[in-house]
């Protein structure tokens, strides 16, 4: 039997706010009937949504009001002190207080790394959070990548923690029974790369993870390792960079497809294969990173999420409750040698 679970919605994050956060919670509902959610929001963008499903969802759907929200470019302090009552704020301590078991949000990377960190605090074990996200591959179709840039430098022993974190989060996604780590180096000699990567690697040579070695950024999209562990300046640059070429060979591809009539043809008769690479590739599929170590549960969905894209950062929060995440992470790290 599936678990119930109660997932919280900072309806007001994000480009979109509402018009994606509030159709992408009905669809889950309708789809799913162990979901419940609890919506939270200024009063003037959820009262009229709250009108329309009146009694249709019962206990299912709750609506939370909130009196501030959290600008997405405003600075992380500026919020954790003086927006103690934004969406954003009141979604994370829902969490913390147990009326719900994750909490998604659209908005300020920043700000919900700050207030999530501030109101739930540290797993046991764990000296900083991490945020992951997954990527597609070849082999496998995903692979998970972190830090993604909550922590600019990081010790041997932090990288030991994400790696350990990673792990979690990919046998849960992925339902493989050990996954594979790499760490993400210059080289995958073992002399390559600076003090702490090499020390982090003999940590991990030495643990219980599947650690398969030092790896390069072609091992990323590769499928050769499940999950790619760097420091968040590492891990953010290669994230940034695969957006540009992503968008890159997308509007290269448009080009050349529309340079005259018989490339035009040519993209129809291609139509089904293109389709097909686009679906791969949209980056909405892959929505929704984990702030990992944090006790409870909190996703990331990009700021530029539509109802798509947030429904599938939402899951992401519903698999991640179900599984039990946290505890699962507090086990694995007591096991390691670090």
């Amino acid at each position: 039997m599936t678990s119930k679970v109660t997932i919280a919605l900072d309806v007001m994050g994000g480009d979109a706010g509402p018009d994606a956060v509030i159709p992408a919670a009905l669809a889950i509902l309708e789809k799913d009937d162990s979901v419940n959610f609890l919506l939270v929001g200024l009063p003037e963008a959820i009262q009229q949504a709250q009108k329309e499903v009146e009694g249709r969802y019962g206990e299912r759907l709750a609506f939370l009001y909130a009196e501030e929200v959290v600008g997405m470019n405003e600075q992380p302090a500026e919020a954790l002190r003086h927006k103690k009552k934004s969406s954003m704020r009141i979604a994370v301590e829902a969490v913390k207080n147990g009326d719900a078991d994750a909490c998604v949000s659209s908005g300020n990377t920043g700000a919900l790394m700050a207030i999530a960190h501030y109101v739930l605090k540290m797993l046991p074990g764990v000296d900083r959070p991490a945020i992951i996200s997954a990527v597609p591959s070849l082999d496998s179709g995903l692979t998970f990548m972190l830090d993604l840039g909550a922590n600019v430098g990081c010790t041997a022993k932090q990288l030991v923690q994400f790696a350990v974190m990673g792990s979690v989060i990919a046998e849960d996604i992925l339902e493989v029974k050990q996954a594979r780590i790499g760490l993400l180096n210059i080289g995958q000699e073992a002399i390559k790369g600076n003090e702490v990567i090499r020390e982090a690697g003999d940590w991990l040579n030495k643990s219980q993870l599947n650690y398969l070695g030092f790896v390069e950024g072609d091992a990323i999209f590769s499928g050769q390792v499940d999950v790619v562990v760097s420091d968040g300046f590492v891990g953010n640059v290669a994230l940034k960079t695969m957006e540009g070429v992503a968008g890159l060979i997308s509007d290269v591809l448009r080009e050349e497809f529309r340079r005259n009539p018989l490339r035009q043809f040519q993209a129809l008769a291609a139509g089904s294969a293109l389709g097909s690479i686009r679906k791969r590739l949209d980056s909405r599929r892959y929505n929704g990173a984990s702030l990992v170590g944090l006790s409870g549960i909190v996703i990331k969905s990009h700021g530029g999420a539509d109802k798509f894209a947030f429904e599938n950062a939402v899951h992401t929060a519903i698999v991640e409750a179900r599984k039990g995440v946290p505890t699962q992470i507090v086990k694995r790290i007591k096991e390691q040698v670090v």
